[in-house]
């Protein structure tokens, strides 16, 4: 379920005592731009994953299916591989080109505030380092530099933050990552058992030691990738049952939203009913654009100084 904007508190209780920022006034926040990160760290590990990822292409393609004698075996493996290895990048892709559901930035006005007609005694949290009303299961990234909601972790392998709005292609980058690491584990066991009944020098157009190291190094790769997204996609499938993100298991935060029933949020997280969009990176989610939450499209006043808002109450 899309975390809903009448719900509001700040788990980051000792952001208060920071000292605060200059804010701007609420501007109007183009959505079609692309998302993108501008870390130096991530963008290096976005890059190292895809020259993995492509490192892989090269060794199964050229050491091992290529030089193969079985046409079959080839093309199947190949069109298998190749099929999962850009689905895997497309949705690596997704997952660091999406809004991962940011907080519009510089909305702490008494205009705002007052257009979302909350109750009397409610109380809201202004973020100091944003400048932003942080809605309920928002939290503030210190990388992406936005309060983020339902965030769960900053992940630099995708530059970027896991939340609401791309937590389906994380997952899915996770799950084809690790579909192509295990067929390419199977793939350089048969080749070796392969290379060990044959000669050497005919089950590959490389030497034999130079064959020797691309492999190990594909088996070493493969092994690591697969242990890591298997545990992150288990991790993230798990986080979507129990509509618990990691960081507010992280601070064992006190369950103040109501729990959505499991399959409910798979459908949610994934954008639907089940169906094979499930699967496809290039759908968007359904119900990614929040009505709730408009973004301002001009000044709406000066940004409040106080970092907690009581709504008043109605004089009896």
């Amino acid at each position: 379920m899309r975390s809903p904007v009448p719900r509001f508190r700040d788990v980051e209780r000792q952001a208060s005592g920071l000292q605060p920022v200059q804010c701007l006034p609420p501007c109007h926040e183009r959505q079609n731009i692309m998302w993108f990160i501008k870390d130096a760290c991530g963008i290096v590990c976005a890059i190292i994953t895809w020259l993995l990822v492509f490192f892989a292409e090269f060794v199964v393609l050229f050491v091992m299916l290529i030089p193969s004698k079985n046409l079959t075996y080839s093309l199947v493996n190949g069109t298998l591989f190749n099929s999962l290895a850009f689905l895997a990048l497309a949705s690596h892709f997704r997952a660091m080109c999406t809004d991962p559901g940011a907080v519009p930035k510089g909305n702490a006005t008494k205009e705002y505030i007052e257009s979302l007609q909350l109750k009397p005694g409610q109380v809201v949290y202004k973020c100091p380092k944003c400048c932003s009303i942080k809605p309920d299961r928002a939290h503030h990234c210190s990388v992406c530099k936005r309060c983020i909601r339902k965030m769960d972790h900053h992940c630099p392998w995708v530059n970027n933050c896991v939340g609401e709005n791309n937590q389906k292609y994380f997952v899915l980058f996770t799950m084809y990552i690790s579909l192509i690491s295990l067929h390419a584990l199977v793939m350089v066991v048969f080749h070796f058992l392969y290379c060990f009944e044959d000669d050497w020098t005919k089950c590959s157009t490389f030497s034999p030691p130079s064959t020797v190291i691309l492999l190990i190094l594909l088996c070493f790769e493969s092994l690591l990738f697969l242990i890591f997204t298997s545990v992150m996609f288990g991790t993230q499938i798990h986080s979507i049952c129990t509509d618990e993100t990691g960081i507010e298991k992280l601070k064992s935060e006190d369950h103040t939203w109501e729990k959505t029933p499991s399959w409910e949020a798979m459908k949610s997280a994934f954008g639907g009913a089940l169906s094979i969009a499930w699967l496809r990176p290039f759908t968007d989610l359904s119900c990614q654009k929040d009505t709730l939450d408009p973004v301002p499209m001009f000044p709406q006043g000066e940004i409040i100084e106080e970092d907690v808002i009581e709504i008043p109450l109605e004089p009896h």
